[in-house]
């Protein structure tokens, strides 16, 4: 029985649409930000990246929505997304004042750690266009209404990004609830992005005001705590001794809090070295936990956009009527190739993650 009442195809334009800032990610490869000399530039956003991976990967129809400015930066990211196969009909381009004083693109450097080096991001993204946005800009029942939604995903990082995005976030919610649409939501715990406006006291007021629209709820260990203010028995301050039946205790709390919640899916992760890491995933659904088929000492040679790729690997099998236990297994296993390669996005096929999925199946946890 299929754990999520999701809209039919025949009814829908799309089978995702995504909420969120799309920034340019400059990659310096295997050299250092501060001594680079040269750049590879990715486009990425933790909330964009479930629609590609969702596009690119899994076939789905896909879009998202955000706002670029209309200069040759902003022109250079539209190229990116449409390589990416995502469609751009509900981006709100606005006008450049010729500095980016107004309205900019958003820009993220990450060096890949190797070994005893953890990676490093600097992001430089005030002022950007999507953080402007508000309540009123999109014509959502035309996006959940006339042209019709399957799934809807965003997430904390967008929610973060100014005062006006939650209520962005709300606004698009209620719509897609209107329609039928499923709303999935990443935590996605950024404490440089809430750090002046409110630190981790505002993101708990902020998320807990958002999870009560949501239907399938995201994020790691980190998350909840911070983020929802749900604390996990035994969890030290480095996260590296995290106990799976605690946070197990501490997701039956979440959803006896907001029991609109249908689905509660997190990410496993421990870094021994930069390089290599235990990777594991549990789901709740339907009164049960399910675990995904664990993978210690994970070679990765990028850990950018795991958790991401995580989502839109669950969300997929989900889409497709997939029980739990092998929706979160999807998940993990497309996170765990997202991590083989470098930059934001997927670069994993269809075929590589169901191979990795048929190499270990979910136990269930009653």
């Amino acid at each position: 029985m299929p754990v999520l009442s999701v809209r039919p195809k025949e009814q829908c334009k799309y089978d995702i649409v995504s909420l969120g800032e799309v920034l340019i990610r400059l990659d310096p490869g295997d050299e250092r930000i501060h001594t680079a000399r040269h750049f590879r530039v990715w486009e990425g956003g933790g909330e964009y990246n479930v629609a590609r991976g969702l596009k690119r990967c899994f076939g789905k129809d896909a879009a998202v929505v955000t706002a670029i400015p209309d200069c040759p930066i902003g022109r250079l990211l539209e190229d990116l997304i449409q390589q990416g196969g995502v469609s751009m009909e509900y981006v709100k381009w606005v006008p450049y004042d010729g500095v980016g004083r107004a309205a900019r693109v958003g820009l993220n450097f990450t060096e890949r750690g190797f070994g005893v080096r953890a990676a490093v991001g600097c992001s430089d993204r005030a002022n950007s266009a999507a953080s402007q946005l508000r309540k009123g800009d999109i014509d959502w029942q035309r996006i959940f209404g006339r042209d019709g939604v399957r799934w809807f995903h965003t997430g904390g990082i967008f929610a973060a990004l100014s005062p006006g995005t939650p209520e962005v976030v709300l606004e698009a919610a209620a719509a897609a609830k209107q329609h039928g649409t499923i709303v999935s939501y990443d935590l996605n715990y950024r404490p440089s992005l809430w750090k002046f406006i409110g630190s981790q006291a505002k993101a708990r007021e902020v998320n807990r005001a958002l999870a009560s629209s949501v239907d399938v709820m995201i994020g790691n260990e980190e998350d909840f705590s911070a983020a929802l203010g749900f604390e996990v028995a035994g969890l030290d301050e480095h996260l590296s001794a995290l106990d799976p039946a605690n946070f197990k205790r501490m997701i039956l709390e979440v959803v006896k809090s907001y029991p609109n919640i249908k689905v509660v899916a997190t990410t496993l992760r421990h870094a021994k070295t930069a390089s290599l890491n235990d990777w594991g995933a549990i789901a709740y659904a339907g009164g049960a936990f399910f675990d995904a088929a664990f993978r210690p000492n994970l070679e990765i040679y990028d850990r950018v956009g795991g958790g991401d790729s995580f989502a839109s690997g669950l969300i997929y099998a989900l889409l497709e009527g997939k029980p739990a236990g092998e929706a979160v297994d999807y998940g993990a296993a497309h996170g765990a190739l997202a991590m083989t390669t470098p930059g934001d996005t997927s670069m994993a096929g269809l075929k590589e993650v169901e191979k990795l999925v048929k190499g270990g199946t979910a136990r269930v946890d009653r």
